[in-house]
């Protein structure tokens, strides 16, 4: 069921009607379809080219799509070094968080992802789906990597740019599809531990039981660790502490046949997280539950359909202190004791798939989103206590129609057009303070209810040259809506403090890309060339400074251009050994910042020119398999005027497993091992952040 809300008037009651309706409707099972969670499989069933979900929400052969996706099977995300799902993501070039350190690292709201440059940011302008239902933060826009069971995942998909417009808000810097394994009538499972540097112990475990109609998957997933030190050597004090993590992961999957043609799945997660942040005040922690239905439908062999329909809450809180120069003390600066949020949200999608090779495919769909939130926080520290207290927050609602059509157009010519319309809207935009002792109001701003509509278009050529080469091209354009957070929460971190901004403007890029595929004997070549024109895209902005305190805003610039060229190989020379390169340049500029000239021409912070991947996998004699992946990263910017320099860094992995027994591997795996520098973070005062250092870890796999 919904969770309860307040009553609602005008445009926005509107769009919360068509919420509850399509909610209604799904709960009493008087709609088909569901999750695309079973596309993998279905590719993996066929010697054809794979099939993508993520670009049109519907499978489409990967050599007809004229934008760049990069693809990971369940093999490749359990077998590779990285320890989270996230450090295994990086083998695209094209893919990193918001900083460089990883997700077992960072702080949750550091979290969101960057695809090709395009604006790194906290709150993520890529989209990021588990088994098509959104995974970014309800309120910030973040994600907490965490939550994912990656031993039940059947593969990703990561799709580059707004080519995959068709998925609405949020993905207009690109999209990450999950996919989760459908749950096995035939019963089977599989169990990972291991321990490691700094005392850190994981376990996963991903299991299905058959029942008398379907069956029941259930995941879970602990990760203890006491963590490194986060400041640099010779930087370090008396305050300073390991950054610790505490998590728990539990989900539930059951899946059965409503009819010959129709299957449902019901799937419920709780999760929780605690971090240390690297002093004895610096701690956060986070609560989530989650229940969805997903029904799937094959009416025949020419049509398929799906909904989702899920809610969603979850609990943050976090507490933020400014250190001393010498770092022996740190004094509280702001207890954001609870933000409580609440997403509900329903989709359809229906596809014509001619049965013959290269005909027509015709895909159509709606969905909707609700998303309410507010921070609650205690600030300003007199005599050794805080005396006011903030509420801030709101809620959005967002509706969008889509169609996508692909066919041939002339010869071996083939084009697509996808077309995407989302109305939205902005309700109850609050920031009340009060005084904690008089309990007196300080501040009462109530904002403007706000609506707005885009039209996301994308056009597409895909044009094979000879066997096993084609070029393609595509031009599309994309957006996103500011997240409660942005709108609304002011924050602290040391001694610069960024204030919120309700009247920020949506976010909307206009891109386009060209390139050549090439995949003959083995060996797969690609290079893309591209360019996004990013407007009003949102930054903390520098306002003002003073040897205590530097003041910052989110605010919109004009005009953002990020121009680069992507290009991969990968090569399987032997049964059992692949290598890849993976490659991205990229000049992410701003064009126009007429609030703040100084800003035109600065590169956009967060985002290194040139970032290099490469991995081998060898299935060696013996049992032994191996996997090596190196990510070398750039220079790049920590501020947005381009004065904090973070330096280049390269970073080796390794893994080593060995079948013990017919169900049994023993593997040992080893994170960053020539323990280079990685700066993750540079304050005005010069101190410098790093993520972790050399990181090993000694493990069991089983099978049944």
């Amino acid at each position: 069921m919904l969770p309860p809300a307040p009553p609602v008037t005008g445009r926005f009651s509107v769009l919360r009607g068509a919420l509850l309706l399509v909610m209604t409707m799904l709960a009493g099972g008087s709609l088909p379809i569901a999750s695309a969670q079973t596309a993998p499989a279905a590719a993996a069933a066929t010697s054809l080219a794979p099939m993508v979900v993520a670009v049109d929400r519907s499978p489409t052969a990967l050599d007809a799509l004229p934008v760049r996706v990069d693809m990971f099977s369940s093999d490749r995300i359990q077998g590779a070094p990285g320890s989270t799902l996230d450090a295994t993501l990086r083998e695209s070039a094209a893919f990193s968080l918001f900083r460089r350190s990883g997700s077992l690292t960072a702080n949750p709201t550091a979290q969101g992802v960057s695809l090709r440059g395009l604006g790194p940011s906290g709150a993520s302008r890529s989209l990021v789906l588990l088994d098509g239902v959104p995974l970014n933060d309800p309120f910030g826009g973040w994600i907490a990597w965490g939550k994912l069971a990656r031993l039940s995942l059947a593969g990703a998909e990561v799709v580059h740019g707004g080519g995959s417009g068709t998925w609405g808000n949020a993905a207009l810097g690109g999209t990450v599809a999950l996919f989760s394994q459908a749950p096995s009538t035939s019963g089977g499972g599989i169990v990972s531990t291991s321990y490691g540097s700094f005392s850190t112990w994981q376990v996963e475990l991903s299991t299905s039981v058959p029942l008398s109609r379907g069956a029941l998957r259930f995941d879970a997933a602990v990760v203890e660790s006491d963590g490194f030190y986060v400041i640099a050597p010779g930087q370090r004090g008396p305050v300073d502490q390991p950054l610790d993590t505490r998590q728990r992961l539990g989900q539930l999957a059951w899946s059965l046949p409503v009819s010959p043609t129709v299957n449902a799945t019901l799937t419920g997660r709780a999760f929780s997280e605690t971090r240390g942040n690297g002093t004895p005040l610096q701690r956060n922690a986070s609560e989530e539950g989650f229940f969805s239905l997903a029904l799937d439908g094959h009416p025949d062999a020419t049509r398929h359909w799906s909904a989702t329909a899920y809610v969603q809450y979850q609990e943050f809180e976090s507490f933020f202190s400014s250190v001393d120069t010498r770092r022996t003390t740190e004094t509280p600066a702001n207890d954001q004791f609870s933000v409580r949020s609440r997403a509900a949200g329903a989709s359809f999608t229906h596809t014509w798939i001619h049965a013959s090779p290269g005909a027509p495919r015709t895909g159509v769909g709606a969905d909707v989103r609700w998303v309410e939130g507010e921070t609650r926080e205690d600030f300003l520290l007199t005599a050794g206590r805080f005396t006011r207290r903030r509420f801030a927050g709101g809620e959005q609602a967002f509706a969008g129609l889509f169609a996508s059509h692909d066919r041939a157009l002339a010869g071996a010519l083939r084009g697509s057009v996808a077309l995407r319309f989302d109305g939205w809207t902005l309700r109850d935009g609050h920031r009340r303070e009060i005084d904690l002792g008089t309990q007196l109001p300080t501040r009462d701003d109530r904002f403007e209810d706000r609506d707005g509509s885009t039209f996301s278009p994308r056009l597409g050529l895909s044009l094979p040259l000879s066997p096993g080469l084609r070029c393609r091209a595509a031009t599309y354009r994309a957006f996103r809506v500011p997240t409660l957070n942005e709108f609304h929460r002011p924050f602290r971190v040391g001694n610069i403090n960024t204030e919120a901004n309700p009247a920020l403007r949506d976010e909307t890029v206009t891109s386009f890309e060209t390139g050549l595929d090439f995949d003959r004997g083995g060996l797969h070549l690609s290079g893309t060339l591209f360019t996004h024109d990013l407007d009003d895209a949102i930054a903390n902005v520098t306002l003002s400074r003073t040897p205590t305190l530097v003041s910052r805003q989110r605010r919109n610039l004009d005009a953002v251009r990020v121009r680069g060229l992507e290009v991969s190989a990968r090569w399987t020379p032997l049964a059992g050994v692949t290598a890849f390169v993976d490659l991205l340049w990229n000049d992410a500029r701003v064009r126009e910042a007429r609030e703040q000239p100084s800003l035109t021409g600065t590169r956009l912070a967060q985002v290194p020119r040139q970032t290099v991947t490469a991995g081998l996998s060898w299935k060696a004699p013996s049992d032994f398999t191996i996997e090596a992946r190196a990510r070398w990263v750039g220079e790049q910017f920590e501020d947005d005027e381009n004065t904090l320099r973070l330096a280049a860094a390269t970073v080796v992995d390794l893994r080593v497993s060995r079948r013990l027994t017919a169900w049994l591997d023993g593997f040992v795996a080893g994170e960053n091992l020539g323990s280079a520098r990685v700066e993750t973070g540079r304050s005005t005062e010069g101190l410098v952040t790093l993520d972790a250092p050399r990181r090993l870890r000694l493990g069991l796999q089983a099978h049944w």
